[in-house]
């Protein structure tokens, strides 16, 4: 079944960066709870930019605490502050998402350790020092490599979510049919496959029609193989895009009230 990763709970939204500088629960719960009542199988869990590098790790505790005070779901831990991401994992209850390590042997051998110490699973982008490859071939390659690294840390590929990286489509259009192609082959990588995953406003990223451009977008990744996507869970017609993507592409049962059967997964 197709999962949501709810992207709300970021302090790039001005309600959530109030919400963080006066340690106010009230938004961060609304936000958990309209995500999880909206059909989010996971809640993505960002600092943003409010906050200090000394100051990330305590603010992503009480983030993820907070969240799960109020819905009994999973977080995607969300930032590049390795501190940050290990309290989060200390607090959370359940299995957690990471987000995310690229190709770059240095940040593997970090991040894989810690997610089999916290038994959490993990996204993998298909990037490197050198930045994201044009290629499906060379998405695909560096895809290959996160697969290696993270079976040598014994994470099945199960409990990777590798991300071949979508660019915006107003100033890399010619990349956006090469992330379709990396998504197919990631599937054939391994057996059992990895997940995939996407940050789906990307595509969209600074270009008019954003809302039509992720719809889209959305359908064409998963007639490809994308299993998730961080994404806007509150948006009605797009999570319907989602279920009615995963009924006609047989990987939910179909019922007449699928799109709430979905929502209540």
């Amino acid at each position: 079944m197709f999962e949501i990763i709810g992207e709300r709970i970021n302090g790039l939204f001005h309600d959530i960066r109030d919400a963080i500088s006066n340690k106010d629960p009230k938004p961060v719960h609304d936000w958990a709870i309209k995500q999880a009542e909206a059909g989010a199988f996971w809640l993505d869990i960002n600092t943003g930019p409010v906050a200090k590098k000394s100051e990330q790790a305590e603010i992503m505790a009480w983030l993820v605490k907070t969240a799960q005070e109020a819905v009994d779901l999973p977080c995607c831990i969300d930032t590049t502050n390795w501190d940050a991401m290990e309290e989060g994992l200390k607090v959370h209850k359940g299995k957690a998402l990471m987000n995310s390590t690229t190709a770059e042997q240095a940040k593997m051998d970090i991040l894989f350790p810690m997610a089999a110490n916290y038994g959490a699973a993990i996204v993998g982008l298909a990037m490197n020092e050198k930045g994201v490859p044009k290629s499906a071939d060379d998405r695909t390659a560096l895809a290959m490599e996160l697969v290696a690294n993270a079976d040598a840390y014994g994470i099945s590929p199960v409990d990777l979510y590798l991300d071949p990286l979508v660019l915006p489509v107003n100033v890399a259009q010619e990349h956006g049919p090469e992330c379709l192609e990396a998504l197919r082959q990631v599937k054939l990588l391994s057996n059992p496959a990895p997940k995939t995953t996407l940050g789906l406003s990307n595509i969209s990223q600074k270009a008019p029609n954003r809302p039509l451009l992720n719809k889209t977008f959305l359908a064409m990744a998963m007639v490809c193989g994308l299993d998730s996507a961080v994404m806007d869970a509150c948006d009605e017609e797009l999570v319907d895009i989602a279920a009615t993507a995963s009924i006609i592409l047989n990987q939910s049962i179909y019922c007449d009230s699928y799109l709430k059967i979905f929502r209540q997964k």
